[in-house]
This record gives structure tokens, C-alpha cells and sequence, in this order.
């Protein structure tokens, strides 16, 4: 995929990207006696969401949650009521914005960027996630996995955006905190920046992607952007 024209277009992640789950640790508290599970949660959530594309099979990203919390449960040999799974969902679709979102985002816009965000959670009806974080006016529109049926890092999440947008996925640039995101869009032909939040990295490995920009915070990684490429 060629590279010779700077992407027009900031694709960005959503849970822990922009969103901020530990909003979710009360919860493991409460049920593990131990915050730091959230951790553990989220690792065995994104392993399984894999799993089912790499299997040829789909559930809701939001269904494989529950479950991922009822088998850590399991693991760690307590018990899981409704009224978690009810306060589960409830604090998974009221996430407020990391503080750095909106002047990222606004930096970002104001240098001409468009701007868009690609999740694995299903779409939602208003007010989305987004709208209630404050934060869903920046975006012109929102996709989701669910329509192809395949979590990320797949292919064809990154192409759904490109065909969408009616643009080349060279045209794109993905911002996540999770390098495994950075992987995928990079290998599908887009850009990659990486904001390495707590719990995140680079992989120093052979023919393992570096993104074309990193930061620690999405300020930083939005200054990089408009300098690098506006």
C-alpha cells in the first residue's frame, strides 16, 4: 500500500483510547476484592473477541463481556449476580472522556483532520457512549465491527471504514492505545499511532509494525499528527 500522500483521516478506538474503563474498577473491587482484575477482564475480553474471528464465529462484543466476567468469576472462584452484570453494562455505557481527549480532538479537527471512530462494541442508540463522554460532536460518523461480523485487528474492520468513507485505507490513520489495533490497521494499509496509556506498549520484535507516531498522552500524539502531516 502506498504511502506517499499523508492520511486525511484520524480513525480512532474507542474503550480506553478515548473512553476510561478503570470508570470500571468499583466493580472488581466489589466482586474480587482486587480492582486489578479489570485488567485480567479486559485481557481475557479482547483474547476471546479474537478467537471467535480467527474461528469463523461472532457474539456481540458486549455479550462476550458478560461472559468474560462470569469465567474470570469462575476462575478466581467467586460468585457473579445480575445485579453486576447490571451494573457492568451500566458503567461500560456511561465511561467518561480521559482528560486528554478534548483538546487532542480539538487540536485534530481545528488542523483539518476528519475525524471518525471504528469499535468493537456494538452501535448504540443516542445518547452513544460518545455523547454521553461529551465527546461525540468531533466525529462525523461512528462504525462499528458489527456489521462485518469480525473484531478487530481483522482486515476487514479497517476496510469497512475505508469503503464507508469511499476513500483507500492509505487515506487513514489509526489512534489506539492498544498496539495489537495498531497491528492490524497498519497491516491492512493504514497509518498507525499508538498513545501508550497504562498497561500498554510497543512489541520489540522482528516484522512487528511501529507505529508512525507514539505518545504518551493523546495531546502529545495530536501535536505529533498536525506536525507530521498538516
Amino acid at each position: 500500500m502506498s504511502h506517499d500522500k499523508p492520511p486525511s483521516i484520524i480513525v480512532f478506538d474507542v474503550n480506553e483510547t478515548l473512553l476510561d474503563i478503570t470508570t470500571l474498577e468499583p466493580l472488581f473491587d466489589r466482586v474480587f476484592g482486587d480492582r486489578a482484575v479489570l485488567r485480567e477482564w479486559f485481557a481475557q475480553l479482547i483474547l476471546y473477541s479474537q478467537t471467535m474471528t480467527l474461528s469463523g464465529l461472532y457474539t456481540p462484543f458486549g455479550e462476550l463481556g458478560v461472559g468474560s466476567l462470569r469465567m474470570v468469576a469462575s476462575i478466581h472462584g467467586v460468585s457473579v449476580a445480575d445485579g453486576d452484570i447490571d451494573e457492568l453494562k451500566k458503567r461500560m455505557s456511561a465511561m467518561p472522556a480521559h482528560a486528554d481527549a478534548v483538546p487532542a480532538l480539538s487540536r485534530l479537527r481545528d488542523a483539518g483532520f476528519r475525524l471518525v471512530t471504528l469499535t468493537n462494541s456494538a452501535s448504540a442508540s443516542s445518547p452513544t457512549p460518545l455523547e454521553r463522554a461529551g465527546i461525540g460532536g468531533f466525529f462525523e460518523q461512528s462504525f462499528s465491527v458489527e456489521s462485518v461480523r469480525r473484531f478487530k485487528p481483522a482486515p476487514e474492520t479497517y476496510r469497512l471504514v475505508a469503503e464507508q468513507l469511499g476513500v483507500e485505507t492509505s487515506d487513514l490513520c489509526l489512534v489506539a492505545c492498544h498496539l495489537w489495533d495498531t497491528i492490524g490497521a497498519q497491516a491492512a494499509g493504514c497509518r498507525g499511532a499508538l498513545v501508550t496509556r497504562p498497561h500498554n506498549a510497543i512489541l520489540p520484535a522482528a516484522e512487528v509494525p511501529v507505529p508512525d507516531v507514539i505518545a504518551s498522552e493523546l495531546t502529545d500524539l495530536a501535536d505529533q499528527l498536525v506536525q507530521r502531516w498538516r
